[in-house]
């Protein structure tokens, strides 16, 4: 992989083309990349990451936008390769800032990301498109290719530039049974490998997966199982936008005679928009509202929830709390219907032990075949290099261990190891001569979502919420006599979450007015806040000492 170190890139060549992903290497999600030339930037997708553990309190995780952020008036588009969050969920923040960057992308992309802007009270400009199409957006030129992919109406962009061609996939996989019969156009790849792709920026999600994934319709048949044998009711969890999974639960219900209602404001405004736009078959007088589900036999329904990440306030996390208004219990049946994104495995496990606990049966991907994978797997990517025949290549969408992966198929197909770019968030690419090379590296951090507040917790308030969460906190209280150097008052000792009593401090209180006097004592010039600084050292290896903890110390002398 690149080095970290900051690299100030050089000064943009005329006739070079530039890539920089804000997003998406490393990690599962925040995927977006800036392709700039002849002054004009144009950005695939805008999406967030969700956060782990080691991150509380935060909502969502956005790419950094410090590096466009003076030139958005240079963006002329922002293509949308389709419509998961971890493409689309930043749009909103990033138009923020300018609200007419134009959006290009499909018909359902489009309509997901419309539905999200009016939340924010934001109107965007936008420029529908579909497979075949071409559109010149200043000095790039945009050719859709059609793809599939967890999502209907996918699309792959292939960029071309006066300093050469670029072909991103997106997120896709090769799926010849598709549910609605659109698949990966290969021979739309083949043409264009024929024209020539200088640059091929691929889906690596899977590339570390053997084979081939499994077609989507093979969940039906266990599906239909699991709604056949259960007496009770059934709540399926999934993403909000995976259309093609509600189809299955629906063509499922549908067989044995039960109606559904969706769970989530999400999941009903996204069902929503797929059921208008035809790319969701719902039958006849199947669909319920929630709060109606009452009036059915258990043995009738079917909740199709968010949650499947353990999301804390998603809806299936909160039944299995016991705080929402649907009631899960004794026989019922729980189907987590989707892949454990990367980071979220305690969350998830802590929904199933929940749902166990209230005596419901789970259903997941490793006790059943209730989800296959959305992205190409190792012996598809291998098809597509052969195909397209690039020239340079650079993975991108995944860990660094699916990044290496899909850069050694590259190789094996016969791209040279030195063509293979290797890059994280915030590498400067830079494509010249149809040679592509890793020139520098701008800033490229993490930009929290933490309720109103859009990049003002840092990661230094993370570790502070963390020691809080997991240490305690200790507030020590000390009113001094500057003049005289006597402790007028204190040290008064209060914790929380250190589960000690607080007259265990009785030890340590006169060690903290000692070490005070004797300070102001040898220098009357000491600030106050490196008296502070003396209490919070003599109170912290006294705790780390006696009790072995590390809590958060919060000093405060006040002087007179």
């Amino acid at each position: 992989m690149a080095a970290q170190r900051l690299i100030t890139p050089p000064k943009l060549r005329r006739g070079t083309l530039r890539t920089v992903a804000l997003g998406g290497l490393g990690e599962v999600g925040r995927n977006m990349t800036v392709f700039e030339i002849g002054g004009k930037l144009l950005i695939v997708d805008c999406g967030v990451l969700f956060p782990e553990e080691e991150q509380p309190g935060v909502d969502l995780i956005l790419p950094d936008f410090s590096y466009i952020e003076n030139r958005l008036d240079d963006v002329v588009g922002l293509v949308l390769t389709h419509g998961h969050e971890d493409h689309i969920g930043a749009v909103p923040y990033l138009l923020r800032k300018k609200p007419d960057i134009p959006l290009i992308g499909s018909t359902l992309t489009l309509a997901f990301i419309e539905a999200k802007l009016a939340e924010h009270r934001i109107k965007p400009y936008t420029l529908e498109v579909q497979e075949g199409d071409v559109e010149d957006f200043g000095p790039f030129q945009c050719e859709f290719v059609a793809v599939n992919h967890s999502i209907p109406d996918a699309l792959a962009v292939f960029i071309r530039t006066e300093a050469g061609t670029v072909l991103h996939t997106g997120d896709f996989k090769m799926d010849q049974l598709p549910l609605d019969g659109r698949i990966t156009d290969l021979r739309h790849f083949a043409k264009l490998g024929e024209e020539g792709v200088d640059l091929f920026l691929t889906d690596s999600t899977n590339a570390d997966v053997p084979g081939f994934t499994t077609p989507e319709k093979e969940i039906g048949p266990t599906l239909d199982q699991l709604f056949g044998t259960s007496n009770r009711r059934i709540i399926v969890a999934s993403f909000s936008s995976h259309v093609h999974r509600v189809q299955q639960v629906l063509n499922a219900a549908h067989a044995h005679n039960r109606k559904v209602a969706f769970v989530g404001r999400s999941m009903v405004r996204n069902m929503g928009i797929a059921s208008k736009l035809g790319f969701l078959d719902v039958p006849e007088g199947i669909l319920v509202d929630m709060k109606k589900v009452d009036n059915y036999p258990d043995s009738e329904v079917v909740l199709m929830s968010t949650g499947s990440q353990g999301e804390p306030m998603a809806a299936l996390s909160r039944m299995a709390n016991g705080d929402h208004p649907i009631q899960v219990g004794e026989g019922d049946t729980v189907i987590l219907a989707s892949s454990l994104i990367p980071g979220n495995e305690n969350a998830v496990f802590r929904v199933i032990n929940g749902l166990l606990k209230l005596g419901t049966d789970v259903i997941h991907k490793g006790t059943a075949k209730v989800h296959v994978s959305g992205h190409a797997s190792a012996g598809e990517l291998l098809y597509c290099y052969n195909i397209v025949e690039p020239k340079n290549v650079m993975p991108v969408h995944g860990e660094t261990r699916h990044l290496i992966a899909n850069g050694k198929l590259a190789e094996e197909t016969g791209v040279p190891s030195d063509r293979v770019i290797l890059a994280d968030d915030g590498t400067v690419v830079d494509l010249h001569n149809g040679v592509a090379q890793i020139v520098g590296q701008v800033e490229c951090g993490y930009v929290y979502v933490d309720g109103s507040s859009i990049g003002e917790i840092t990661d230094n308030d993370l570790k502070d919420r963390r020691v809080l969460g997991e240490e305690g906190f200790i507030s020590v209280v000390v009113v001094v006599n500057r003049q005289t150097g006597k402790i007028i008052s204190g040290p008064d000792i209060h914790a929380r979450g250190v589960a000690e009593e607080d007259q265990v401090f009785k030890d340590i209180k006169p060690k903290i007015s000692r070490a005070l006097t004797e300070a102001i004592q040898d220098n009357k010039e000491h600030t106050t806040h490196q008296l502070q600084q003396i209490v919070r050292r003599t109170m912290g290896s006294w705790v780390a000492r006696k009790l072995r903890r590390k809590p958060m110390i919060v000093p405060v002398v006040v002087e007179t």
